[in-house]
Order: structure tokens, then C-alpha cells, then sequence
């Protein structure tokens, strides 16, 4: 089947404490995007990837593509105002009929094998997203307080998570609703199942300082 990729690179460097998109930092020499679309195309070198940027920073990407020597093929929308919105915008460049992942572009560490697991799940026609055990302790705040939450019926969620096209497009008709904080929400709201495959816990979202050491200590453990 065909797959496609949508890499949504919409941060800033605010919690970064950068002035630079946090995409666009650097890690290991290069910068984080650049290492997530490696990640997607050496799964399936024939992967669509389809990148979304918000349209003042398409500039700076072609920038770094040129000095970097980056010639991986890819498309790349504008980005919207809303993750959801962004998201809508890359669909407009899929294939029609494929399998669509939907990734983090601030997550440069998922694993092959994750990324296999979540498209063989989607070919079979599943909303398919990749969760870890919570091994923390966790609390719930309400507006009388707080409490104890039961960790071991919690997931946490990463992406990529992947759909089959008509299922996606469907669920992308819906007017959006700030409790739209991923796409498997998008999609549960339009009526479909989700699915869970095992994620691997080296695939953080880079935000903070923290993280961006703690991805260059277990780059090399990531296959």
C-alpha cells in the first residue's frame, strides 16, 4: 500500500529557551527535522513525507536544507492556524488511498519498529496510535481539588500515529474543537475504535533543554 507521512514541525523555541524553532535546533550536528524524515524514509524509502511549516519559517527550512546538503524528496504545506488545521492543510497533498502517519517533527527518536507496527496496524484498517506505560505517579486536578489516578490503566501517547486515508478525511470534515489535542481525537470524536501498539519510551517530543541532552545520550540505542 501506499504510506504517507505528514510531519507537522509547528513550535517554537519559547520553552527552548531559543530564539530558534525548536525543529531547527541542532542534534548531533544536524538539525532535529532533518533527523525525522531520516527516520521515516529509512523505514520505507518510498514514504511520501509531506512536512508542514508555518509559511514565515519555509525559508529558513530551504536554508538549512541547502547548507546542510538535504536533497531527501519531500512536499511541504503551510501550516495552519491550529495543530488540527495544519493537519488538514498537509492532507491536501497525500495520495490518495494511502496509509497516513501523522508524526511529531520534534520527535526524531521513534523506531523503525514502532513505525512498522503502527502502519501493519493501520493496513488493517485500524486507527492506530503508539502509547508507553505511565510509571510515574500520577494525580488528576478538578475544581475541588485533586486525586489519585490508578497508573496502570493510563497510556502515554506518541505519535506517529497512523489511519487509513478514508477514515482520516472523514474524521478531517468535522468542525474543530479545542478538544482536539491529537489526531486519534479527532478521529474517536467521528465515531472510529483506537488502537494501541507497544511505543518505544526513547520517542520524546523535544520541548525543554533536558530533552534535547537526553536525545543525544540514547540516539545511538535507536534502530
Amino acid at each position: 500500500m501506499i504510506k504517507a507521512v505528514i510531519i507537522v514541525a509547528g513550535g517554537s523555541g519559547t520553552r527552548m529557551q531559543s530564539s530558534i524553532p525548536k525543529q531547527f535546533l541542532l542534534l548531533r550536528n544536524r538539525p532535529i527535522l532533518m533527523h525525522t524524515i531520516d527516520r521515516f524514509v529509512g523505514y520505507d524509502a518510498n514514504v511520501q513525507v509531506i512536512l508542514v511549516l508555518p509559511e514565515v519559517e519555509i525559508g529558513r527550512w530551504e536554508q538549512l536544507c541547502s547548507e546542510y546538503g538535504f536533497t531527501t524528496s519531500h512536499s511541504v504545506a503551510i501550516g495552519g492556524e491550529t495543530r488540527f488545521h495544519s493537519v488538514k492543510n498537509g492532507l491536501a497533498l497525500v495520495a490518495k488511498g494511502s496509509l497516513i502517519a501523522i508524526h511529531d517533527g520534534v520527535r526524531p527518536l521513534v523506531s523503525a519498529d514502532v513505525i512498522a507496527r503502527c502502519f501493519d496496524s493501520a493496513a488493517h484498517g485500524k486507527a492506530t496510535v503508539p502509547v508507553v506505560t505511565a510509571v510515574d505517579s500520577l494525580r488528576e486536578v478538578t475544581t475541588s481539588g485533586n486525586k489519585a489516578l490508578n497508573r496502570s490503566s493510563i497510556r502515554l501517547v506518541q505519535t506517529p500515529q497512523v489511519f487509513p486515508y478514508d477514515m482520516l478525511m472523514d474524521s478531517y470534515q468535522q468542525e474543530f474543537t479545542p478538544l482536539f489535542t491529537d489526531d486519534a481525537s479527532v478521529v474517536e470524536a467521528k465515531g472510529y475504535d483506537i488502537s494501541l501498539v507497544e511505543g518505544n519510551v526513547e520517542n520524546i517530543k523535544i520541548t525543554n533543554p533536558i530533552d534535547l541532552l537526553v536525545a543525544d545520550r540514547v540516539y545511538d540505542a535507536i534502530r
